[in-house]
């Protein structure tokens, strides 16, 4: 179960870091030619703070465990990564995005079973 978790978190983290760092580093136009139409509701300034904090909950994710200290970021992190979701999900179903929608309902599920399991409480079952 260890290892499941790593492999989840690990997937978490690459995707989180790659699509952060592209809203951040990119201008909104080509945010919105290589991510997605949803771009255009949202400011410039939205989207890098969008960006900005999906790499912080993807390091949140992960640091805290490989340096052993801090065990409640990592399931807040997860936590954070839920909510981020859920509020993708809202943005790709009301612009009738439907693929994009199960891909973030998918993450955020992805999302929340790390941050059960990682939880300080849950440790002493063994499996986190």
């Amino acid at each position: 179960m260890v290892t499941t978790l790593w492999i989840i978190r690990g997937i978490l983290v690459f995707i989180f870091l790659l699509s952060g760092a592209s809203k951040l580093f990119q201008p909104k136009e080509k945010v919105i030619a290589t991510a997605g139409k949803w771009a255009e509701d949202y400011t410039q300034e939205q989207i890098k703070a969008l960006g900005l904090g999906e790499i912080v909950l993807a390091l949140l994710l992960i640091i805290p465990k490989l340096f052993g200290h801090g065990y409640y970021l990592s399931p807040l992190a997860a936590l954070g990564i839920a909510i981020v979701m859920i509020g993708a999900a809202y943005t790709h179903y009301k612009r009738k995005e439907y693929p994009l929608l199960i891909a973030n309902i998918m993450l955020m599920l992805l999302a929340l079973f790390i941050a059960m399991l990682t939880l300080p409480i849950m440790q002493h079952w063994d499996f986190a």
